[in-house]
């Protein structure tokens, strides 16, 4: 069983979330920035981004272990190694 926490501060025009990724008895930390015009775009009506930076990890978790995904990162950095990933992560 894959735990995913998401904790997501705004800071102006962007969030950053604090991400930890527990599996198989060992964890990892991630820190992704969404800016707000990302967060409209890829979860239109959200208030904050937490939803969407936990399906994203959903999503790179299908392709890849967790300790591939980049430790600090812009969270459209994903569309660059999964182009699938916005399409697959919109409501």
């Amino acid at each position: 069983m894959t735990r995913i926490d998401v904790a997501c501060d705004p800071a102006g025009t962007v969030w950053s979330c604090r991400v930890e990724v527990a599996e198989g008895g060992s964890a990892t930390s991630h820190v992704v920035t969404v800016a707000a015009a990302d967060l409209a775009q890829l979860d239109p009506g959200a208030t904050d981004p937490t939803d969407l930076v936990r399906r994203s990890f959903e999503f790179m978790l299908e392709h890849e272990p967790k300790e591939s995904i980049l430790r600090s990162f812009e969270l459209t950095v994903i569309r660059g190694y999964f182009p699938d990933w916005e399409r697959a992560i919109r409501r």
